[in-house]
């Protein structure tokens, strides 16, 4: 039995049914996903809060075909807009013939580029030694490594703000270093039908699995007894009993359902525009290196995924960070989008606005990249807040449960 079908919940029951063992998937909404969840406004496709996903994710390239999610990329760099107006700064390896702007930028001298390559380097070559080495804050780890100036103030924090969900340099050093490491490696993107488009493949394929999964949705789960054969018990007053329970709910509702502390997490707002012209012709993310605002990344996400807005419309997307007092109101977000891009927003039009508060585990330091499959008697445990806040850590740590829940059962 496993409960939610979101990444690390489909992941999961695949790999039990792979297997050899017949797996029953509870999940409450209609449709699988969990937080990967994408809807269809008035013809534009919009994710649940802003989504990318990283082709260069090792679990990512084993466990899913990409080419089949029809993944377009955003652009290969970041637009950082500085006082003299939007500067580009491109992926070196993935975009060389933007090279020669992004040293115009003035975001990068040839010191502050050594000192970088210093600092993110080890994560590199020998990411084995920054998963087991020391760790501290972000923060600390970059004054330690002396990374500092235009760099870090208008490039990197901005940056790193909206991929962790905070702005204060308290997530773990090594889990940044490590996601650098495969911002080199791969260009994120979106597929052509959303992030949605991810855990449905995945779903698709259990249902083609020769006894694949049974896939329940709308079935939500209120709480699971565990024991040699763990109850799980389900809103409608049912009781389904199995011979292990895996509860792969997101971090927000763990807690009740198993006797395992809540973890921390980060919040994010997203608005969503439809726009009458795009006010850059870039697919590149776009961050504010004069934090003038709440914004933490805007994107023009039709400009990397057409299909995400109707014929003749663009659609536009805008995230701040959400909690610990942080309420930011759209009049506040127009403004700042307004002027980064150089573009007037009076003509935008709301579409929608996503409160996403438990959007990311908050990744504090030091790293860990795994907990204890099993918290219980009969009773699992699996999710990106057991190992680590990503798309990877999703699909990682539903595979890791689900071989320890085969060898368990071997066992018996």
């Amino acid at each position: 039995m496993v409960v939610g079908a979101g990444l690390a919940g489909l992941r999961c029951a695949d790999r039990l049914a792979e297997g050899g063992r017949s797996v029953v998937v509870l999940e409450r909404d209609a449709t699988v996903g969990g937080r990967q969840h994408t809807d269809e406004v008035d013809g534009f496709l919009l994710d649940r809060g802003f989504h990318v996903l990283n082709p260069a994710y090792p679990a990512v390239r084993r466990f899913v075909d990409v080419d089949d999610l029809g993944l377009r990329p955003f652009g290969a760099g970041v637009l950082v807009r500085r006082e003299a107006g939007l500067v580009e700064v491109a992926h070196p390896l993935r975009e060389p013939r933007g090279v020669p702007a992004t040293l115009r930028s003035g975001l990068l001298s040839p010191p502050e580029i050594a000192t970088l390559a210093r600092w993110a380097g080890p994560a590199l070559t020998r990411p084995r030694s920054v998963v087991h080495g020391r760790d501290r804050s972000l923060r600390e780890g970059l004054d330690a490594a002396g990374v500092s100036g235009p760099l870090r103030q208008e490039l990197l924090e901005p940056l790193l703000a909206g991929v962790v969900a905070e702005d204060r340099g308290e997530t773990s050093e090594a889990f940044v270093r490590l996601l650098v490491r495969m911002f080199a490696l791969g260009v994120p993107g979106l597929p052509a039908r959303g992030i949605q488009a991810l855990p449905e493949w995945i779903a698709d394929r259990c249902r083609r699995r020769r006894h694949g999964p049974e896939l329940r949705p709308s079935t939500p789960v209120v709480g699971v007894r565990p024991g040699r054969e763990p109850q799980v018990v389900c809103a409608d007053g049912t009781t389904v009993t199995s011979r292990a329970a895996v509860v792969a709910v997101g971090p927000d509702a763990v807690s009740g359902l198993v006797d395992v502390p809540a973890p921390p997490t980060r919040g994010l707002r997203t608005w969503w525009f439809s726009v009458p012209e795009p006010p850059t012709d870039s697919a590149m993310v776009v961050v504010d290196g004069r934090r003038r605002g709440p914004m933490v990344n805007a994107a023009v996400m039709s400009n990397a995924v057409p299909s995400l807005a109707p014929p003749g419309a663009h659609l536009v997307q805008v995230t701040t960070l959400l909690g610990n007092g942080v309420d930011p109101t759209e009049q506040e977000v127009r403004r700042q989008a307004a002027d980064v891009f150089g573009a007037p927003t009076g003509r935008w039009e709301t579409i929608r606005r996503d409160d996403v508060h438990h959007a990311l585990p908050a990744q504090l330091p030091p790293l860990r990249v795994t907990s204890p499959a099993r918290v219980d008697t009969g009773v699992y445990v699996a999710g990106d807040h057991r190992d680590t806040a990503s798309i990877q850590g999703a699909l990682v740590s539903g595979d890791r449960v689900a071989r320890v829940v085969l060898t368990d059962l071997a066992d018996a």
